[in-house]
């Protein structure tokens, strides 16, 4: 059952046997959570997605895919976010550096899962906002896109999958991945002893920009230019019901030539309220 709580302005969906929907203020800006069970599926919605407030003006976004291949990937996901709360909660009270209390709370969600022994295990993706200056955190292939209001993307992170290295690469670009019969494969989770943490650049917000956060459910449904043009623009909520019905749209037609790949589904999409700022450094 979906579990949707704000306990010290954290916001937690747990999955659900119904689409769900949540929007909040966090950070300084607006949030808007979706989290759903993939079509016809009689288990349990595997996603777990969180908004947990740092300070006044700062928050982490987070999306957490359980591994449907290996056992309890709902159970995973959920640990994970969770650990990783509680790790934030403490470095919170020691003020600890944002980007060093990440870093410590995704080997605290990696502890976390692997000490359940039930060889499960979740991709995570996270996002930091800090005033106007947003990084990126990636652990398997849920992703994370930051593009501004006239469609320029200026973050995307890159899927841990043989398909995302393959792009990076050049041997193949986006629409042959996202039709690649391998497109299922991830080479990277949380709830591994060989777990890697891809940290990105600072990236300063300019006004309007827009954050996405995302499980496969939506990047293995919807081309990316798609997913830009439908979250670049209008109110926050009309954005994620704009990609959420398209991803909706082609798990249900696989007849038609679009990818087809029906799965739970989870996003965040967050935007600052536009006012004129100074840039801040980025270290």
């Amino acid at each position: 059952m979906t579990e949707a709580l704000v306990a010290e302005g954290m916001l937690l969906l747990d999955g659900s046997d119904r689409p769900e929907t949540k929007q909040v203020v966090m950070g300084g800006g607006q949030l808007v959570a979706f989290t759903a069970r993939a079509p016809d599926k009689l288990t349990e919605n595997e996603d777990t997605v969180a908004g947990i407030p740092w300070g006044p003006d700062a928050c982490v976004l987070v999306v957490a895919d359980g591994a449907g291949g290996l056992p309890a990937g709902k159970r995973a996901s959920l640990l994970a976010v969770r650990a990783l709360a509680e790790s934030l909660n403490v470095s919170l009270g020691k003020t600890t550096l944002l980007r060093t209390a990440i870093l410590n709370g995704i080997e605290a969600a990696n502890a976390a899962v692997m000490a359940e022994a039930r060889g499960s295990a979740t991709t995570m993706t996270i996002v930091t906002i800090e005033g106007h200056l947003a990084r990126s955190y990636q652990v398997g292939d849920s992703e994370a896109l930051i593009a501004g209001q006239r469609g320029r993307v200026r973050l995307q992170t890159l899927p841990h999958s043989p398909t995302g290295f393959a792009v990076e690469a050049g041997f193949l670009n986006e629409r042959e991945a996202l039709h690649h019969e391998e497109r299922h494969l991830v080479s990277n989770f949380v709830g591994n002893s060989d777990m890697r943490i891809d940290v990105g650049a600072g990236v300063v917000l300019n006004p309007r920009d827009t954050v996405l956060l995302a499980s496969d459910g939506l990047t293995d449904n919807v081309h990316v230019t798609e997913v830009v043009d439908r979250m670049r623009r209008g109110a926050l909520d009309v954005a994620a019901d704009r990609i959420v019905s398209l991803a909706a749209r082609r798990m249900a037609d696989p007849e038609s030539l679009k990818p087809c790949k029906p799965d739970d589904l989870s996003l965040i999409l967050f935007r600052k309220p536009y006012r004129p700022h100074r840039k801040p450094a980025i270290d």
